[in-house]
């Protein structure tokens, strides 16, 4: 494969010129396909066609496209439609985490498929990244884009099929209930990993261009042919959709997404609340929300089990809207506050009592709002190298299900029985290749007040706690640190280092793992359970797995309970 990078400046004259580029016998500006940018200094366009010259005509009668000064024709005699497809979809991820530019793309129909030799032109791909990287069109290497938070949570992420179905799904749902006069309740189940947060930001997108995309946009759409999600339906059925929001309970994503959508066309980060934030702006407007999306809605809080960390703020939104002081949760607000909700939820990652249980979300969802609820599932494994096999063979081990060994394959999961070694062998990593950490059950004291809180102790070494819960995974200072649950729940890591406290042991005698709430300093996570040691031990072993499925390549345990860790000895390489 040899690939071509040929630039033109973007005007007039410009197809007529593209017309005459060849490759031999080949006219690879009237009938081979390929994939262009347009730019100027501050906004891009990507894409992709089989008639390069027609499509640059039809851009140039584009107001925005109009504004670009040069485009680049990415040709290779060896390219295909599949090929070029994905070669959009890997420009298109890149260039908007690469940060030099604005896109003016939107994100329908970016796809993820499988075609024959794609792992060698994955390889071209990069190759030709590296050479619009010297000739100063972009200004990153994809190893620190693909490590970066705008690449991780970007709205410009390809879909897996199954994500792709949950999102019609969804469209439809939006479609049939809007025409009969119902709101929209959908919630999408999926495990850790399932993609659950990029389909969250990625509908985001899609939502907030539906009244963006212009008349000559959908003219493009139509030629091209390719899978755009806008000819898939009337789009007036959906123009009331306007007033939009995406809510993250916990604060340190929501820091994260609202850095990402700084530079998103058509996003801003104003878009991005906490519960409390949703309330206030319907209570100043008077106007509900024409669609909330909820991520990581089993961490969306109640009063009345477990302990909150601001009672005042949660009894205020209660009482402005009319709710009861003990009874109003933060999912009823969001009901109360949007026509149309969609809420990503895992019940396995719920790990405090004032997090919503499947029971309160049920009796709230279905029995308040009959009629109006549509169920959705995620299975597919897209964060673990090592899939499905990898999380349900840890959720069997702290069941206590599991009865032999199983060799994970494609994943890098080990069990150290020194600390120090796993932490070091962790920082080797992060040099390596970025974007790995240590983290850590609750089960050592945090005195935030302390300016050298080295609180963790670890078979004669001290350690501190993460020093802040905004976007911690890239503090600098992080890779010196332990990381927490409500720092690292609903991000991506290279690889994970997790500490087992001695908040959870093993009881060789009955065969179960079993909590020790002395053990466990979290208040608020015990809260209401500390005297239930099945429903402690579900939130702690709940916690356990969420830390443990953070690594994209690889997991590594150390546990502090000796009859734990022989129990772990059982079912991982010890080293």
């Amino acid at each position: 494969m040899m690939f071509r990078i040929d630039r033109f400046a973007f005007n007039d004259d410009t197809p007529n010129k593209i017309s005459e580029l060849h490759y031999g016998e080949s006219s690879v500006g009237t009938n081979w396909p390929v994939a262009y940018i347009i730019n100027n200094s501050k906004e891009a366009y990507v894409g992709e066609t089989i008639h390069a010259s027609q499509r640059a005509s039809q851009h140039l009668k584009n107001e925005d496209r109009k504004k670009l000064t040069e485009i680049r024709i990415i040709s290779d005699e060896e390219f295909n439609k599949s090929v070029i497809l994905d070669l959009e979809a890997f420009l298109i991820r890149h260039i908007h985490a690469d940060g030099k530019y604005n896109l003016q793309n939107g994100n329908d129909g970016l796809q993820d498929h499988e075609y024959y030799q794609r792992s060698k032109y994955r390889k071209e791909f990069e190759a030709i990244w590296e050479e619009l990287k010297r000739l100063g069109v972009v200004q990153k290497t994809v190893k620190e884009i693909e490590n970066s938070e705008l690449y991780k949570y970007s709205p410009f992420k390809t879909l897996g099929e199954e994500q792709l179905e949950v999102e019609m799904q969804i469209i439809d749902a939006l479609i049939q209930n809007h025409r009969s006069g119902k709101r929209s309740i959908v919630i999408v189940n999926g495990g850790a990993g399932t993609g659950k947060t990029i389909l969250a930001i990625y509908l985001m997108k899609y939502f907030a261009d539906l009244e963006a995309v212009s008349r000559t946009d959908y003219a493009l759409i139509q030629e091209d042919g390719s899978e755009i999600l806008v000819e898939e339906f009337d789009r007036k059925e959906l123009k009331d959709i306007q007033k939009i929001g995406i809510v993250f309970p916990q604060k340190s994503l929501r820091s994260s997404i609202q850095n990402v959508f700084k530079g998103v066309r058509n996003l801003s980060k104003k878009m991005v609340y906490s519960p409390n934030e949703v309330v206030k702006d319907y209570m100043k407007t008077g106007k509900a929300f024409d669609l909330l999306l909820v991520d990581e809605s089993h961490r969306l809080k109640c009063r009345n089990k477990g302990h909150l960390a601001n009672y005042s703020s949660f009894d205020k939104c209660n009482r402005d809207l009319g709710l009861d002081k003990f009874k109003g949760t933060e999912l009823d607000w969001m009901m109360m506050c949007s026509k149309n909700v969609i809420l990503f939820r895992d019940d396995l990652q719920t790990v405090r009592p004032c997090d919503i249980d499947s029971e309160d979300f049920t009796r709230i969802t279905e029995k308040q709002y009959p009629g109006s609820v549509i169920h959705s599932q995620l299975e597919t494994q897209w964060r673990c190298e090592g899939g499905k096999e990898y999380v349900n063979y840890l959720r069997r081990i702290l069941s206590g299900r599991q009865e032999y060994k199983v060799n994970v394959k494609n994943y890098d999961v080990k069990l150290f029985r020194n600390c120090a070694d796993m932490i070091k062998e962790i920082k080797r990593l992060d040099n390596e290749m970025r974007l790995c950490r240590v983290v850590a059950g609750y089960a050592w004291t945090w005195n935030r007040s302390n300016p050298e809180p080295f609180t963790i102790g670890i078979q004669g070494e001290r350690y501190r706690w993460n020093r802040t819960y905004d976007n911690w995974i890239q503090s600098p200072t992080a890779i010196d640190e332990i990381g927490c649950i409500h720092t690292v729940q609903g991000y991506d890591l290279n690889y994970t280092g997790v500490i087992i406290g001695e908040d959870i042991k093993y009881d060789p005698m009955s065969e179960k793992i079993y909590a020790v709430k002395e053990n466990y300093y979290d208040q608020q996570g015990k809260a209401g359970v500390a005297d239930d040691p099945e429903a402690l031990c579900s939130y702690l072993t709940n916690i356990y797995l969420t830390l443990m499925t953070r690594g994209i390549k690889g997991t590594y345990i150390y546990v502090c309970d000796d009859e734990l860790r022989k129990y772990f000895e059982r079912f991982f390489e010890v080293v």
